[in-house]
Formats: structure tokens, sequence, C-alpha cells
């Protein structure tokens, strides 16, 4: 299937589809982290990942493993060892990843200046728009 035709319902939903799971901002993190590190432990990536909790990671986790993009691999010893490591499609996602958070860190003090101008501009109009009283009328 070719989505080249955004204008086709079909590769709307594809294309909603793999953004749903590859753009929501756990995932993206996890595959950068891989991307940037190789194989890593659970409670390594959970560190690297600053403010995901055990439960959200672990769902991360497996959903980029049910769409083929992570691999997990859990070695029999006691206490069982788990890492999990980018598939082949997952590493596809390398360049546009990194890509991302290179742009990120590259923008990132701009985007925070442009939201400081844009909140002071909102907070001066708010301000001098004349206040509107509702009334109510007594029955």
């Amino acid at each position: 299937m070719s989505l080249t035709d955004t204008s086709k319902h079909a590769n709307c939903s594809a294309m909603s589809d793999v953004l749903s799971r590859i753009g929501d901002k756990w995932s993206v993190m996890v595959v950068g982290m891989l991307s940037r590190n190789g194989t890593l432990r659970f409670n390594e990536l959970k560190r690297m990942i600053n403010g995901v909790s055990q439960r959200m990671l672990t769902l991360t986790l497996r959903n980029l493993e049910r769409d083929g993009l992570v691999s997990r691999m859990i070695y029999p010893e006691v206490p069982p060892r788990v890492e999990y490591t980018l598939t082949e499609m997952g590493k596809t996602l390398q360049g546009p990843i990194n890509a991302l958070w290179d742009w990120s860190a590259e923008h990132h003090v701009s985007i925070v200046e442009a939201r400081d101008i844009y909140d002071q501009r909102q907070m001066t109009v708010a301000a001098s728009e004349p206040r509107k009283i509702a009334y109510s009328r007594g029955q």
C-alpha cells in the first residue's frame, strides 16, 4: 500500500495508527534511548527516561514489542534478566527519532522564549479587556 495519496481514508487511517504508537512521548523516548545506547535492561531504561513510571514503561515496551519495533530477550537466570533492543524495523526509526531529538535540543530555548512571549501577550490582552459580568434575573 502506498501512502502517497493522503486524501484516501485508508491512508489516513494507516498514518494515524502508526503515529499514535511511534508519536507518543514515551515511545519516542524508548526508541531514542535504545537507538543511542543499544541493548538495555528495564531498570536502565527507567533510569534514563526522566519521569516515566514503571507501569507506563512496561506498557510502552509491550506495545513497541507488539508492533515489531522492540525485541525482548529473557535470560533464564535468578533473578531473570530481561533486555530490550530495537528490531531491524525499529532501527529504521533511528534517523527520524535522532533528527527529532537533535532538532528539539537545538530549538528548545527558542520555543521556551516564544511561549513566554505568547503568554505575556495573552495576559496583556486579557488585562486590557473590560470584564464581562453576568447578571441573573431574580424570579
